[in-house]
């Protein structure tokens, strides 16, 4: 444990941040994985509106530098080429 007090300090800001980090990863990964369950079940109304709200948790994540903004743009794109396959193809 830590003696000084800006340490202690320090441990609240860290756990407040981890705790805002854990829960804007899961709004992503969950908007991910439903994207692309709708994807393979070849729903294309229901994986561009997915798509949608995925890069919209993509960029306030990014935002608030919980991811970096590559990586941000990375899994934009991964997600958009899958779902523009799957219009292409209907």
């Amino acid at each position: 444990m830590p003696i000084k007090k800006a340490a202690k300090k320090y441990m609240r800001v860290t756990a407040k941040n981890t705790l805002r980090n854990k829960i804007v990863t899961g709004v992503i990964k969950s908007a991910i994985k439903k994207t692309r369950e709708a994807v393979t079940a070849g729903n294309v109304a229901e994986a561009q509106e997915w798509l949608k709200k995925a890069n919209k948790s993509l960029d306030k994540a990014t935002q608030k530098k919980v991811i970096k903004k590559n990586t941000a743009a990375r899994k934009k794109s991964r997600l958009n080429s899958l779902v523009k396959a799957i219009a292409i193809k209907k």
